[in-house]
Protein backbone atom coordinates (compact mmCIF):
# COMPACT_ATOMS: atom_id res chain seq x y z
CA UNK A 1 0.00 0.00 0.00
CA UNK A 2 1.38 3.39 -0.99
CA UNK A 3 1.90 6.15 1.57
CA UNK A 4 -0.72 8.88 1.46
CA UNK A 5 2.03 11.44 1.97
CA UNK A 6 0.47 13.25 4.91
CA UNK A 7 2.08 13.95 8.27
CA UNK A 8 -1.02 13.31 10.36
CA UNK A 9 -1.85 10.58 12.91
CA UNK A 10 -5.08 9.71 11.07
CA UNK A 11 -3.20 9.43 7.80
CA UNK A 12 -0.56 7.18 9.36
CA UNK A 13 -3.25 5.06 11.02
CA UNK A 14 -5.10 4.52 7.76
CA UNK A 15 -1.88 3.23 6.22
CA UNK A 16 -2.01 0.42 8.78
CA UNK A 17 -5.67 -0.56 8.32
CA UNK A 18 -6.63 1.29 5.14
CA UNK A 19 -7.64 -1.73 3.07
CA UNK A 20 -10.69 -3.96 3.28
CA UNK A 21 -8.88 -7.06 4.56
CA UNK A 22 -6.58 -5.91 7.35
CA UNK A 23 -9.36 -4.88 9.79
CA UNK A 24 -11.01 -8.28 9.24
CA UNK A 25 -7.73 -10.08 9.95
CA UNK A 26 -7.41 -8.02 13.14
CA UNK A 27 -10.98 -9.00 14.02
CA UNK A 28 -10.21 -12.69 13.63
CA UNK A 29 -7.07 -12.44 15.75
CA UNK A 30 -8.98 -10.37 18.31
CA UNK A 31 -11.60 -13.16 18.45
CA UNK A 32 -8.98 -15.78 19.21
CA UNK A 33 -8.03 -17.32 15.86
CA UNK A 34 -4.28 -17.90 15.65
CA UNK A 35 -3.72 -20.39 12.83
CA UNK A 36 -3.65 -19.45 9.16
CA UNK A 37 -6.51 -21.80 8.20
CA UNK A 38 -8.70 -20.58 11.05
CA UNK A 39 -8.12 -16.95 10.09
CA UNK A 40 -9.09 -17.72 6.51
CA UNK A 41 -12.22 -19.60 7.60
CA UNK A 42 -13.34 -16.38 9.25
CA UNK A 43 -12.63 -14.42 6.02
CA UNK A 44 -13.54 -16.94 3.30
CA UNK A 45 -13.37 -14.48 0.39
CA UNK A 46 -9.70 -13.64 0.86
CA UNK A 47 -7.27 -15.77 -1.13
CA UNK A 48 -4.55 -17.69 0.68
CA UNK A 49 -1.89 -15.74 -1.22
CA UNK A 50 -3.33 -12.37 -0.26
CA UNK A 51 -3.83 -13.44 3.36
CA UNK A 52 -0.18 -14.50 3.56
CA UNK A 53 0.87 -11.13 2.13
CA UNK A 54 -1.28 -9.21 4.61
CA UNK A 55 0.01 -11.24 7.57
CA UNK A 56 3.64 -10.55 6.56
CA UNK A 57 2.87 -6.84 6.18
CA UNK A 58 1.16 -6.68 9.57
CA UNK A 59 4.14 -8.43 11.14
CA UNK A 60 6.50 -5.85 9.61
CA UNK A 61 4.32 -3.06 11.00
CA UNK A 62 4.44 -4.51 14.50
CA UNK A 63 0.73 -5.38 14.68
CA UNK A 64 1.19 -9.13 15.05
CA UNK A 65 3.87 -11.65 15.88
CA UNK A 66 4.42 -14.97 14.11
CA UNK A 67 5.30 -17.85 16.39
CA UNK A 68 5.99 -21.48 15.55
CA UNK A 69 4.70 -24.11 17.97
CA UNK A 70 5.31 -27.79 17.22
CA UNK A 71 6.15 -26.82 13.66
CA UNK A 72 2.85 -24.95 13.15
CA UNK A 73 2.86 -21.15 12.66
CA UNK A 74 0.61 -19.16 14.96
CA UNK A 75 -0.21 -15.46 14.72
CA UNK A 76 -0.84 -13.38 17.82
CA UNK A 77 -1.52 -9.70 18.28
CA UNK A 78 1.21 -7.59 19.80
CA UNK A 79 0.29 -4.93 22.41
CA UNK A 80 -0.06 -2.50 19.49
CA UNK A 81 -2.26 -5.00 17.68
CA UNK A 82 -4.50 -5.46 20.70
CA UNK A 83 -5.06 -1.71 20.89
CA UNK A 84 -5.76 -1.71 17.15
CA UNK A 85 -8.29 -4.48 17.77
CA UNK A 86 -10.14 -2.17 20.14
CA UNK A 87 -10.19 0.50 17.42
CA UNK A 88 -11.59 -1.98 14.89
CA UNK A 89 -14.18 -3.15 17.43
CA UNK A 90 -15.26 0.45 18.02
CA UNK A 91 -15.71 0.87 14.27
CA UNK A 92 -18.15 -2.04 14.39
CA UNK A 93 -20.04 -0.41 17.25
CA UNK A 94 -20.32 2.79 15.21
CA UNK A 95 -21.67 0.78 12.26
CA UNK A 96 -24.28 -0.85 14.51
CA UNK A 97 -25.56 2.55 15.56
CA UNK A 98 -25.57 4.25 12.17
CA UNK A 99 -25.15 1.88 9.23
CA UNK A 100 -26.25 -1.67 10.03
CA UNK A 101 -29.43 -3.46 9.02
CA UNK A 102 -30.57 -6.89 7.90
CA UNK A 103 -28.05 -8.80 5.76
CA UNK A 104 -28.08 -8.31 2.02
CA UNK A 105 -28.50 -11.49 -0.07
CA UNK A 106 -24.81 -11.53 -1.00
CA UNK A 107 -23.88 -11.32 2.70
CA UNK A 108 -25.64 -14.57 3.60
CA UNK A 109 -23.03 -17.28 4.14
CA UNK A 110 -24.17 -20.37 6.09
CA UNK A 111 -20.66 -21.92 6.33
CA UNK A 112 -19.32 -18.67 7.82
CA UNK A 113 -22.26 -18.47 10.24
CA UNK A 114 -21.49 -22.01 11.39
CA UNK A 115 -17.87 -21.01 12.00
CA UNK A 116 -19.03 -18.03 14.05
CA UNK A 117 -21.30 -20.26 16.12
CA UNK A 118 -18.40 -22.63 16.71
CA UNK A 119 -16.30 -19.70 17.96
CA UNK A 120 -19.01 -18.60 20.38
CA UNK A 121 -19.92 -21.88 22.06
CA UNK A 122 -20.12 -21.30 25.83
CA UNK A 123 -18.35 -24.46 26.91
CA UNK A 124 -19.18 -23.96 30.57
CA UNK A 125 -22.90 -24.07 29.71
CA UNK A 126 -23.07 -27.08 27.40
CA UNK A 127 -23.77 -30.68 28.47
CA UNK A 128 -20.84 -32.65 29.83
CA UNK A 129 -21.21 -35.30 27.13
CA UNK A 130 -20.48 -34.67 23.47
CA UNK A 131 -23.39 -32.97 21.71
CA UNK A 132 -24.01 -33.06 17.96
CA UNK A 133 -26.30 -30.57 16.22
CA UNK A 134 -27.25 -31.05 12.58
CA UNK A 135 -28.02 -27.81 10.72
CA UNK A 136 -30.02 -27.84 7.49
CA UNK A 137 -30.28 -24.47 5.75
CA UNK A 138 -33.23 -24.14 3.42
CA UNK A 139 -33.15 -22.90 -0.20
CA UNK A 140 -31.96 -20.67 -1.71
CA UNK A 141 -28.94 -21.13 0.60
CA UNK A 142 -29.11 -24.90 0.95
CA UNK A 143 -26.30 -26.18 3.17
CA UNK A 144 -25.87 -28.96 5.72
CA UNK A 145 -23.33 -29.03 8.52
CA UNK A 146 -22.81 -30.56 11.94
CA UNK A 147 -21.65 -28.67 15.01
CA UNK A 148 -20.02 -31.03 17.51
CA UNK A 149 -18.98 -29.78 20.93
CA UNK A 150 -18.34 -30.63 24.54
CA UNK A 151 -16.97 -28.65 27.48
CA UNK A 152 -13.49 -28.32 25.99
CA UNK A 153 -13.78 -28.10 22.21
CA UNK A 154 -16.08 -27.41 19.26
CA UNK A 155 -15.84 -28.49 15.62
CA UNK A 156 -17.80 -27.73 12.46
CA UNK A 157 -18.12 -30.67 10.07
CA UNK A 158 -19.36 -30.40 6.49
CA UNK A 159 -19.27 -34.19 6.15
CA UNK A 160 -21.30 -36.45 8.45
CA UNK A 161 -19.03 -37.04 11.46
CA UNK A 162 -20.77 -40.31 12.21
CA UNK A 163 -22.00 -39.33 15.66
CA UNK A 164 -25.57 -39.74 16.82
CA UNK A 165 -27.39 -36.45 16.23
CA UNK A 166 -28.86 -34.93 19.40
CA UNK A 167 -30.56 -31.89 17.90
CA UNK A 168 -31.80 -31.06 14.39
CA UNK A 169 -32.12 -27.46 13.26
CA UNK A 170 -33.72 -26.39 9.99
CA UNK A 171 -33.35 -22.71 9.26
CA UNK A 172 -33.70 -19.96 6.72
CA UNK A 173 -30.24 -18.40 6.44
CA UNK A 174 -31.56 -14.86 6.62
CA UNK A 175 -33.53 -15.51 9.79
CA UNK A 176 -30.80 -17.40 11.61
CA UNK A 177 -28.37 -14.56 10.77
CA UNK A 178 -30.88 -12.09 12.19
CA UNK A 179 -31.23 -14.16 15.36
CA UNK A 180 -27.45 -14.47 15.63
CA UNK A 181 -26.97 -10.73 15.38
CA UNK A 182 -29.86 -9.78 17.66
CA UNK A 183 -32.19 -8.35 15.04
CA UNK A 184 -34.74 -11.07 15.83
CA UNK A 185 -35.38 -13.35 18.77
CA UNK A 186 -35.03 -17.11 18.52
CA UNK A 187 -38.47 -17.48 20.07
CA UNK A 188 -40.07 -15.33 17.34
CA UNK A 189 -38.19 -17.16 14.56
CA UNK A 190 -39.36 -20.52 15.88
CA UNK A 191 -42.93 -19.22 16.24
CA UNK A 192 -42.83 -17.99 12.63
CA UNK A 193 -41.50 -21.32 11.40
CA UNK A 194 -38.35 -19.83 9.83
CA UNK A 195 -36.27 -21.80 12.34
CA UNK A 196 -37.29 -25.22 13.64
CA UNK A 197 -35.49 -27.12 16.41
CA UNK A 198 -36.14 -30.79 17.16
CA UNK A 199 -34.67 -32.93 19.90
CA UNK A 200 -33.96 -30.16 22.37
CA UNK A 201 -34.44 -31.62 25.86
CA UNK A 202 -35.45 -28.58 27.89
CA UNK A 203 -36.64 -25.84 25.55
CA UNK A 204 -35.21 -22.82 23.76
CA UNK A 205 -33.61 -21.29 26.83
CA UNK A 206 -31.30 -24.27 27.12
CA UNK A 207 -30.16 -23.85 23.51
CA UNK A 208 -29.73 -20.10 23.83
CA UNK A 209 -27.43 -20.51 26.84
CA UNK A 210 -25.08 -22.70 24.84
CA UNK A 211 -23.93 -19.76 22.70
CA UNK A 212 -22.61 -16.31 23.48
CA UNK A 213 -24.12 -15.24 20.10
CA UNK A 214 -22.65 -12.32 18.20
CA UNK A 215 -20.35 -10.05 20.23
CA UNK A 216 -22.41 -7.16 18.85
CA UNK A 217 -25.79 -8.64 19.77
CA UNK A 218 -26.40 -6.43 22.81
CA UNK A 219 -25.37 -3.34 20.85
CA UNK A 220 -27.70 -4.27 17.98
CA UNK A 221 -30.62 -4.76 20.38
CA UNK A 222 -29.86 -1.46 22.14
CA UNK A 223 -29.64 0.42 18.84
CA UNK A 224 -33.01 -1.00 17.75
CA UNK A 225 -34.57 0.08 21.04
CA UNK A 226 -33.19 3.61 20.62
CA UNK A 227 -34.72 3.86 17.16
CA UNK A 228 -38.12 2.53 18.19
Amino acid sequence: MESNGQYCPIAVGTEVIGDRWTPLIVRELFCGSTRFNDIQRGIPKISRTLLAQRLRRMERMGVLERRVEDGVPHYVLTPAGKELGEVVWTLGEWAVRWSFGDPEPDQLDPPLLMWRMRQRVRHEQVPAKRTTIQFDFTPPHRFRAWLVFDRSDATVCTQDPGYEVDIWIRADAMELERVWMGRASLHDAVAAGTVTIDGLPRGLRTFERWFAWSPYRDAVIAAAEERS
